[in-house]
């Protein structure tokens, strides 16, 4: 096992996929997790290849989760218990305002938007090599006032100032921690039937046009590269300009 192991939570679909995907162009053995869709996630693995991807499942926003991903990547021939890059990128939205927004819902988004990514950290830091990368996929949203989605932006928030805090505490070992936030990406082709909706998103972009998974995903092999290597507690804006 002469690459360097990456680690992508939500890999299955949308911009997970397009990560992993750069990320195993660029060389590296890739762990993705899947909630439900095992099919998307061996799909994925194909096309990264078989012995340089596999696929764990793995449910965020109940206790143990990151345990239990943590047991089956350790698990896993192709991985020595031993990882590179950590890209956080697993999470849920609920389209809720303040009038609507349940405790239920509240209890859940924060589960798997912030409480995930924090105990995969934890659980990880044994396994993470000096040197290594954590990459947390957050969102424009985090800078935002969108009160159709109250309780969304502030998990978002709340990762990015984990980043800040993982920089610093991680800094000795040579561990940058970087958030990358993401704007209005078409992820599932959701806006070819919603022309008005399209349009309207595209005037909120200062570049003119959706994002794309691979807009996201050719920042975070930055991240995940060399190059970045002296870039550490910041939050990347991918919005293509969006709220300028």
């Amino acid at each position: 096992m002469g690459s360097k192991i990456a680690l992508v939570t939500g890999g299955s679909r949308g911009i997970g996929r397009a990560i992993a995907e750069r990320l195993g162009r660029d060389g590296f053995t890739v762990a993705i997790t899947y909630s439900h869709d095992k099919d998307a996630a061996e799909e994925v693995v194909m096309r990264i290849g078989p012995g340089h991807a596999f696929a764990i499942q793995a449910t965020f926003g109940v206790h143990g989760d990151a345990t239990a991903l943590w047991q089956a990547f350790d698990a896993h021939p192709l991985t020595s218990g031993a990882v590179d890059i950590i890209v956080n990128n697993a999470g849920i939205t609920r389209s809720s305002d303040l009038a609507s927004l349940t405790e239920a819902e509240f209890d859940q988004i924060f589960a798997v938007n912030v409480r995930a990514p924090f105990f995969v950290v934890q659980e990880g830091l044994r396994r993470l090599r000096d040197g290594g990368r954590i990459i947390n996929i957050s969102a424009g949203t985090a800078r935002l006032a969108l009160p159709d989605l109250i309780a969304y932006g502030p998990t978002k928030a709340a990762l990015d100032n984990f980043t800040l805090n993982l920089a610093k505490a991680l800094g000795e070992r040579g561990i940058t921690a970087n958030s990358v936030a993401p704007g209005i990406v078409d992820t599932y082709g959701w806006f070819r039937d919603n022309p008005e909706a399209e349009a309207h998103a595209v005037s909120l972009a200062a570049l003119g046009r959706l994002g794309q998974p691979e807009d996201i995903a050719d920042i975070v092999g930055f991240l995940a590269s060399d190059d970045a290597r002296w870039m550490t507690g910041r939050v990347i804006d991918a919005t293509g300009g969006v709220g300028l």
